[in-house]
């Protein structure tokens, strides 16, 4: 008997194979869900749908199951050729939740949604913690709990349950909620463990310092001021002594002082600790104070100005943990025939102050002082604000050294208002728990207001090397060093010029700027051959090219050569943040106006030059002259339009 081979192409495979099965989901009650199953094999496949019950699904005969999710319950797939062969999937569960949906979006693909946040419990030594958190997702979501920032072995479901709590099972708690799709946080609560003998409290912390300085000194329309420079430029190092991450800016248009404006109030956050400082022109009138852009025209109108009232409303609206502004400046009325303003009462959502450097109807004032010009409100401020008390008790503290200064006695008072309902100090530590995208959001914006650009050696054709290194004075000024590192034997008396590509004009060379003021904010223990300082980075547009030029003599035919490279330092420091992209919607709103003081000052940096006085120390005052009394009352802003002032939702 002769047996014959098989030929391989002509061998039947039976093996059915599912190469993808159904998920498990969690959705709302009555909402539409698909499952599918996808199957291989050498024949036609069948499908055949089962409940949990073993029953089969009415017309679930296809790879794809649409139901309308009424109850929990597990689904699984048969799936057969017409070999009898099948095989089954995995059960997949779907998971209805009869719980409030209003905040799921219409366009909803799947990514996670929680629905039902964790609570703050007070609980008992010895007793049962129970943490709930819900939340839709397609694929169902996985839930990982945290306590202070660290993640719970074994804490993986929506329910995180401790059966017998001790002390250290206190703390603050938040659950990661994800599917392939994204991850979602919940909000973090505090779980208090009561105990018999009650403990001392817990030391107060925030989540997060935030700081924006503004100081507005060169105007165009409107007297200078001095003091503003040495003011910022000081503060800022203070408060990046207490942890702040500090934006300094000076000389910003109105348009830029609401986009820089806009961008602290989106870094704010519940538990943040924001803190708003102006120097420089400004006033009052019924019961609101205006901030002097230096392009405000005279007379300006409050829509070439700020209202500080609306933006302490948008820092509250953030559910700040502190929110501070200071003002340094004049708040004399704008028409002095009317009655006093009432002042605008803040609102009870606590922990909020306005330190003004002076009171109702008063000027503020700048002194030359040991060769600087600083004002009297920040250099009393500087003094005390690094001490670990209550904010208020630090501007009683200010306020009572100015009232001691014979130089302003009966001219400037300090005014604090505030509704602190907790011992908030500025020296508070921070406390993150957790990696929440609006901790990510505030790092990532606040270093790119703040990167410097690389330092960087050039080696030039003659064999001569010259470094480039770069310093911030403020957020919005930069200045760059260049100095020989070496040099050839073909070159003598190198010199070095900067200049940069598109030019950007020296805001503190201007006339009147005194030398004093380099040697007071510049530090040159580098040593540099050659600065350059680039102002109003905030108006750029393009990369900056700093070109550096080398001039030297040749040794051999004893003539002077020049030769250039450039440098590409795209947009260092603010410029980044596009602040010229800002709210113009802003300026078209309506509010009241009035003629302007003001006084103050703030930096983060080193050069600026006040003027010298005759005298070796005396005050002179910030405000900006009146415009001619004008019949007609600027129109104010009803405080109900607060809601879409400088910020859209």
């Amino acid at each position: 008997m002769t047996g014959s081979r098989t030929n391989p192409s002509q061998i039947m495979i039976t093996e059915i194979v599912i190469v993808r099965h159904p998920v498990c989901v969690c959705v709302p009650v009555n909402h539409k869900v698909t499952l599918r199953v996808r199957a291989e094999g050498t024949a036609a496949l069948c499908y055949q749908w089962f409940s949990e019950d073993k029953q089969e699904i009415p017309g679930g005969n296809q790879a794809d199951l649409t139901i309308t999710a009424r109850k929990t319950q597990l689904y699984v797939c048969r799936v057969n050729d017409h070999y009898n062969n099948y095989v089954f999937s995995e059960w997949a569960k779907v998971k209805v939740l009869d719980i409030d949906k209003s905040g799921l979006p219409v366009d909803w693909q799947g990514e996670p949604h929680i629905a039902i946040n964790p609570k703050p419990q007070t609980v008992q030594l010895g007793t049962k913690l129970s943490l709930h958190c819900a939340a839709f997702g397609v694929p169902a979501p996985h839930y990982q709990w945290y306590r202070n920032g660290q993640p719970l072995l074994d804490k993986n479901s929506d329910v995180l349950q401790i059966s017998c709590v001790t002390a250290e099972h206190g703390g603050s708690y938040l659950c990661s909620v994800s599917n392939v799709l994204e991850e979602r946080w919940t909000d973090a609560v505090d779980v208090d463990i009561a105990q018999t003998d009650p403990l001392p409290p817990a030391a107060l912390t925030a989540t997060d310092k935030v700081a924006l300085l503004i100081g507005n000194l060169n105007y165009s329309n409107h007297p200078d001021l001095m003091a503003p420079i040495m003011d910022v430029h000081e503060l800022a190092n203070l408060l990046q002594q207490l942890g702040f991450r500090v934006v300094s800016l000076l000389d910003l248009t109105v348009e830029e002082m609401q986009a820089a404006i806009d961008k602290f109030i989106q870094l704010l956050d519940r538990g943040v600790y924001g803190l708003f400082y102006y120097a420089g022109h400004g006033y009052e009138h019924a019961g609101r104070n205006y901030l002097v852009a230096v392009d405000a025209p005279q007379p300006y109108r409050t829509q070439n100005c700020v209202c500080v009232q609306r933006v302490m409303h948008k820092m509250q609206e953030r559910q700040t943990a502190l929110s501070v502004i200071l003002l340094d400046t004049c708040r004399k009325w704008y028409n002095q025939h009317c009655i006093p303003s009432a002042i605008m009462p803040l609102g009870p959502t606590g922990n909020t102050v306005y330190g003004y450097a002076t009171c109702e109807d008063a000027e503020a004032f700048e002194v030359q002082d040991g060769g600087k010009s600083t004002g009297i409100f920040t250099k009393y401020l500087n003094r005390h604000i690094l001490q670990s008390e209550k904010v208020t008790h630090v501007l009683e503290k200010v306020s009572e050294d100015l009232g001691r200064d014979p130089l302003v006695t009966g001219k400037q008072a300090v005014e604090i208002k505030h509704t602190v309902k907790e011992p908030r100090s500025l020296t508070d530590l921070v406390r993150t728990n957790g990696h929440t995208r609006e901790l990510h959001l505030r790092d990532v914006c606040w270093k790119q207001a703040n990167a410097l650009p690389l330092k960087r050696q050039l080696m030039f054709l003659c064999g001569v090397e010259v470094e480039v290194s770069f310093s911030a004075l403020f957020s919005n000024v930069l200045v760059a060093f260049a100095a020989v590192k070496t040099t050839s034997k073909h070159t003598q008396d190198c010199t070095i010029t900067l200049s940069s590509i598109p030019p950007m004009e020296d805001i503190f060379s201007r006339p009147g700027r005194s030398e004093e003021m380099d040697s007071l904010l510049f530090n040159k223990s580098c040593d540099p051959d050659c600065t350059l300082r680039l102002c109003s980075l905030q108006k750029l547009k393009e990369s900056v090219v700093i070109k550096v030029d080398l001039h030297y003599t040749h040794t051999e035919n004893k003539r002077r050569h020049i030769e250039t490279q450039h440098l590409d330092i795209g947009r260092p420091l603010v410029a980044s943040c596009k602040l010229y992209k800002g709210n113009r919607a802003a300026t078209d709103k309506k509010q009241g106006s009035t003629s302007a003081q003001s006084m103050g000052d703030i930096s983060n940096g080193r050069s600026q030059k006040p003027q010298t006085l005759g005298g070796p120390r005396r005050p002179f005052t910030r405000k900006a002259e009146c415009a001619t009394a004008r019949s007609n009352e600027p129109e104010e802003n009803d405080e109900n339009e607060l809601q879409d002032f400088f910020f859209p939702p």
